[in-house]
């Protein structure tokens, strides 16, 4: 997100009756209709709609239609957009589905080549929703990984720029299985900056290698 873009959601997120929808809409595996929200929270459901608008009209939200085919007004449900905060509330069904997919990828033979190679294509595809230049690629990736939950710090000396994450998002499934893990993790800062472009991956060091993991990165020149 641009800067502008990022203080409108906290400032969206700031009013309590919308950070508590937000926490409704975040905790549910499925999407929600406005009686799902206004119900438990004991709110009238034109209040509710109200604010599910302007947190759709800044893209936190996707707004699904469905019709049942008979008479009457379609239903709308919500769900957070795809690239909204999580605030770390996912369903607890996804850390469990991580899990799996990973003694899978591990049975099948799949390794950090291809791990990381999915990785690139991830990142490079989020490049292109965020809308980073070159001319800010290292702050856009900033931007990006902090969005991600990994708390990055950073370190400029002349060209070279070394980003720090001080907090790992996958780090419980990073520590069981850290090639996969830490290889879609460098794949997805790769194919950030790759897409981006105005800077270039020089060293990814990962667990294995460091703590906290970190990235070095040069300008493209």
């Amino acid at each position: 997100m641009e800067s502008q873009a990022r203080l409108e959601v906290f400032k969206a997120l700031g009013d309590n009756t919308r950070y508590a929808i937000y926490l409704e809409l975040a905790r549910s595996p499925s999407p929600l209709a406005t009686s799902d929200i206004a119900e438990p929270l004991g709110l009238h459901a034109n209040t509710v709609r109200s604010h599910l608008e302007r947190m759709r009209e800044l893209g936190l939200l996707e707004l699904h239609v469905e019709s049942s085919g008979g008479v009457g007004r379609p239903q709308h449900r919500y769900s957070l957009a795809a690239d909204a905060p999580s605030l770390g509330l996912e369903p607890a069904v996804y850390p469990m589905l991580a899990r799996m997919l990973l003694v899978m990828a591990g049975d099948a033979g799949i390794g950090t080549p291809e791990a990381v190679e999915a990785g690139r294509d991830q990142g490079a595809h989020d490049a292109r929703r965020s809308g980073g230049r070159a001319a800010d690629c290292i702050s856009a990736l900033g931007d990006h990984l902090q969005m991600l939950g990994f708390d990055p710090e950073s370190v400029t000396d002349d060209d070279a720029t070394t980003i720090a994450f001080t907090h790992c998002p996958f780090a419980d499934l990073a520590a069981a299985n850290p090639e996969l893990v830490c290889g879609l993790h460098r794949g997805i800062v790769e194919g950030f900056v790759g897409e981006t472009g105005g800077c270039w991956v020089t060293a990814f060091r990962s667990l294995v290698d460091a703590d906290p993991c970190q990235v070095d990165l040069a300008l493209s020149g």
